[in-house]
């Protein structure tokens, strides 16, 4: 079985235009970004970056590559990347169109902050619930 960095490799060569180039850039910043980051294929093939949990997915369509960050709405986003996915309450996305340019310090501080809430999440006990046992 392939792991899912090659997988990815390959979803990127099989794109030969504009969005696998995009593709193999934002998969770059992620690491960038977040060198701790782990690669995971998901969903049909959907390349998803994970870091005590998912920080977001590409996707790939005709027209657009789609970072998707599950649990974006949660995420400061001061330099206005967000620009779909907008009316949700956990997750936003990032729509990147062929003659888009990427605003790659902003996406590192997006990267960066969604691994943070992930590992903050992550370390924050889980309310006990309560016992079902019935006292006399």
């Amino acid at each position: 079985m392939e792991s899912a960095s090659a997988l990815i490799d390959q979803k990127i060569q099989g794109l030969a235009d504009w969005r696998g180039k995009t593709l193999a850039k934002v998969r770059q910043i992620i690491h960038q970004a977040a060198p701790e980051i782990v690669e995971e294929v998901k969903w049909r093939g959907t390349p998803v970056f994970s870091h005590a949990g998912i920080v977001c997915t590409g996707e790939t369509y005709k027209t657009v590559v789609k970072l998707t960050f599950a649990k974006g709405a949660a995420l400061p986003d001061p330099s206005g990347l967000f620009n779909s996915s907008l009316d949700g309450n956990v997750r936003r996305a990032i729509d990147i169109h062929e003659a888009d340019k990427l605003n790659a310090a902003a996406l590192k501080d997006l990267i960066r902050a969604a691994v943070a809430l992930n590992l903050q999440r992550q370390s924050k006990p889980k309310p006990r619930q309560p016992s079902s046992k019935r006292t006399a």
